[in-house]
């Protein structure tokens, strides 16, 4: 299921509120569910300050959809190579998927009640491609 996730606020999601660790071997299977599935991409909390208060409030967020999200952490080796398939550039992320299909993303730390109005506009949102990352295009 992969590594420890190395940070006790992180961890505790997965030993304490059994949140599913997802890699890349679980992930299709998880985000197939017809819930809106939200994986946390924690990314490394020394390098990211806001990890540690992501990992906070997620079980919050959760309690206040009352059981309309599935969340589950994204493993540490398989982050980069999700992160690609979703198209995200900040961290940590929330993304949101049904069915397989991308929902939206939330990322960095917000004040609640941001969490809560972009989370219903995700919720009500039909699954869409991910963004993926955008090159810049340079002409001659």
């Amino acid at each position: 299921m992969g590594e420890t996730l190395n940070h006790p606020l992180i961890q505790r999601l997965i030993d304490e509120y059994a949140y599913p660790a997802v890699g890349l071997e679980e992930h299709d299977e998880f985000v197939a569910d017809p819930a809106v599935n939200v994986l946390f991409f924690a990314g490394e909390p020394k390098k990211f300050g806001e990890t540690v208060d992501v990992a906070v409030v997620l079980p919050e967020i959760v309690s206040a959809f009352d059981g309309q999200l599935r969340p589950a952490v994204v493993t540490r080796e398989a982050e980069k190579e999700l992160q690609k398939k979703y198209g995200f550039r900040e961290w940590p992320s929330l993304v949101f998927v049904r069915e397989g299909g991308y929902l939206g993303v939330i990322s960095r730390i917000r004040n609640w009640q941001e969490y809560l109005d972009e989370i219903n506009e995700i919720m009500r949102s039909e699954p869409r491609r991910p963004p993926g990352f955008k090159i810049p295009v340079v002409t001659a």
